[in-house]
């Protein structure tokens, strides 16, 4: 009986830490812009978003749960820790026009993530798109007048995180239909530092954004490189 008892209790801890381990779910975190963004889940909630519930004409994009990250968590079977996302941001601090970007830059936010198991970095798009100049390779001993250009600023950041955040899993997402000189300069450093670079491809987008259709593309490209 007593060895009939001591099998059941040894049972019943193997299912009990079974249960714990699955119930760990690992958390993600969002370094991001317009992409990224939906209102109401982005912290602080003061950046600029470009995803609503009523989005108007700009995409059919209208319910969070359309959103590749929201689909990256629930899919992959992750809980979200922070996603800091801000639209319009650029890496560098140069931004459209030449303006100063350096308060929404995702060299400012990328200490305020939280405690994640798993950083996904989505940039570039802008600095693409406002025609920040790339500069050269740069790896050390950079200034703050190194990161009006890209090629800096992009190392500057993944050396960063990868310091700031010790013994989590970064990763860079690489949007399609950019400039060839910033998808050279993204892989170039991401290969130097040795975060995967996930290059998108097919993505269907509305107004140069994704639409419902081209998130969904995005959270099972994201899915597939992260799993």
């Amino acid at each position: 009986m007593y060895i009939i008892m001591k099998k059941i209790s040894l049972f019943c801890l193997f299912v009990l830490c079974t249960l714990t381990i699955s119930a760990q779910k690992l958390s993600i975190s969002v370094l991001g812009d317009s992409y990224s963004t939906f209102e109401g889940y982005v912290t602080p909630s003061t950046n600029e978003m470009w995803y609503y519930e009523e989005s108007g004409n700009r995409t059919d994009v209208n319910d969070v749960q359309q959103t590749w990250w929201w689909q990256v968590a629930s899919q992959g079977g992750y809980k979200l820790c922070v996603n800091n996302s801000y639209s319009g941001s650029t890496i560098g601090y140069r931004g459209y026009d030449g303006n100063d970007y350096s308060d929404r830059s995702f060299l400012t936010r990328m200490d305020q993530l939280g405690d994640p198991d798993i950083l996904l970095i989505f940039g570039a798009t802008n600095d693409s798109w406002a025609g920040e100049p790339v500069g050269e390779y740069k790896y050390d001993g950079w200034t703050k007048a190194d990161f009006y250009t890209f090629r800096p600023a992009m190392a500057y950041l993944l050396h960063h995180v990868k310091n700031r955040y010790p013994n989590v899993a970064v990763y860079f997402i690489l949007n399609s239909e950019l400039r060839e000189e910033i998808n050279e300069s993204c892989k170039t450093i991401c290969a130097h530092y040795q975060v995967p670079c996930i290059e998108l491809h097919d993505i269907d987008k509305v107004n140069g954004h994704p639409s419902i259709k081209g998130m969904k593309a995005i959270s099972q490209q994201v899915l597939s490189a992260i799993k």
